[in-house]
């Protein structure tokens, strides 16, 4: 390679990287608003789930991540019996340089009235959520957290 071509390419890569700094201030600043998610259903409209999530302090480095990531909404039990509406979220995280998940399961079992529900958490790389009617457990089964797609709610980019 050539030393023109060295430099051609190495103020492209100046440039560009000037300009990207220029504009993730603005990024990070619209990044705080909070954003509606759903309704999203199981199936046969037996549970239904919707709110609101809100992503802060985005870090656009090797692993993009939110700083915060709040979440909140509300789950509509519509089961018959025993059964319950399940809202099941799948938080991917940044530890050093991997990125784990952790589920975070809501339940609620009376088709009176909507449960609220509102959690946070820290360095959130993506958020996705399935909506699940079951019996009544401890926590979702195999067939809620495997069978189906997850909607993704949030994914830093």
């Amino acid at each position: 390679m050539t030393l023109p071509r060295m430099l051609t390419g190495l103020a492209i890569t100046v440039t560009a990287t000037a300009t990207l700094s220029a504009l993730a201030p603005a990024a990070q600043a619209t990044a705080g608003s909070a954003r509606a998610w759903g309704p999203y259903s199981a199936p046969g409209k037996a549970a239904q789930a919707s709110g609101t999530l809100t992503a802060t302090g985005e870090d656009h480095g090797d692993l993009p991540t939110a700083d915060l990531v709040r979440v909140s909404g509300k789950l509509s039990d519509n089961t018959r019996g025993p059964a319950c509406g399940w809202a099941v979220f799948r938080v991917t995280y940044r530890s050093g340089s991997n990125l784990p998940f952790r589920e975070h399961p809501v339940r609620h079992c009376s088709n009176r009235k909507p449960k609220s529900f509102s959690f946070k958490y820290r360095d959130v790389y993506q958020v996705e959520l399935k909506v699940c009617s079951e019996r009544k457990a401890a926590k979702p089964s195999l067939t809620c957290l495997y069978a189906g797609t997850w909607k993704t709610l949030y994914l830093s980019k």
